[in-house]
């Protein structure tokens, strides 16, 4: 749970708790084909401080339901709902995205944003779906090997930090064989993740290690960040984020 804290600390603040943009998030957007002047409503699951769940509120006619386990995370969504005129657009739901009290065929759209992971791509995919109204749209950005083949040493680290990860293509296949057409896919350009998620967060490194008394705990946290950014920047070629839209059956 220390650690937790330690997390929630150094990420809280910052616009996006991991690589994206708000270009790209208009861009998955748009294979929903989405009338912008139809009321619909969207969950937005690991929602972080709320990017997406902005962005999705100002541009469609949109009710969007933020879902976090972090309170700290949804309390600045709220000032920032607030200080946007977005409140009453936006209603943030403390719980576990493995837990979901939704009603089955709710949501016309069901995002996540670099969260998926938490509960798995494959388990996501297939348990989310319930939710979504016939011919709705699943919108998530996933950890995605970009080529057939990879240097160990970056094997190593995702094999180990999240054992899911896999190419495009079988992505797809799971969402193909969980009842989902597919209508979409990108990925997430270099800047999303250095000039939007990982050099804002070195930025922070100083005064995260100084309010947390140069802790071990902390020491490690920012270690373990600096060790991702140097393979990103070495290896960005074998791996990104890709944007997944996929329709669910009629």
């Amino acid at each position: 749970m220390e650690n937790l804290s330690l997390l929630i600390d150094l990420h809280k603040h910052a616009k996006r708790q991991g690589p994206g943009g708000d270009a790209e998030t208009r861009k998955a957007l748009q294979f929903c084909r989405v009338d912008p002047a139809r009321p619909i409503k969207v969950a937005d699951i690991g929602c972080g401080t709320g990017s997406s769940a902005l962005l999705i509120a100002n541009e469609l006619n949109a009710s969007v339901t933020a879902v976090d386990l972090l309170d700290p995370f949804l309390d600045i969504l709220k000032i920032r709902a607030e200080e946007t005129g977005l409140s009453g657009r936006i209603t943030t739901l403390s719980c576990s995205m493995d837990h979901l009290p939704f009603e089955d065929e709710e949501f016309d759209i069901l995002w996540s944003e670099g969260a998926i992971y938490i509960i798995g791509f494959e388990r996501g995919v297939r348990e989310w779906k319930q939710y979504l109204k016939p011919g709705g749209y699943l919108v998530v950005s996933e950890i995605t090997w970009l080529t057939g083949t990879r240097p160990s040493e970056l094997q190593k680290h995702w094999d180990h930090h999240y054992s899911e990860i896999d190419v495009a293509s079988s992505k797809i296949s799971v969402l193909e064989n969980s009842g989902y057409s597919p209508a979409g896919y990108f990925t997430l350009p270099e800047y999303c993740w250095l000039d939007n998620y990982y050099n804002p967060m070195m930025k922070r490194f100083d005064a995260f290690l100084k309010r947390n008394g140069n802790s071990a705990e902390a020491k490690d946290i920012v270690e373990s960040e600096v060790k991702e950014i140097e393979l990103y920047k070495k290896y960005s070629e074998y791996v990104g984020y890709g944007f997944y839209i996929a329709r669910k059956h009629s």
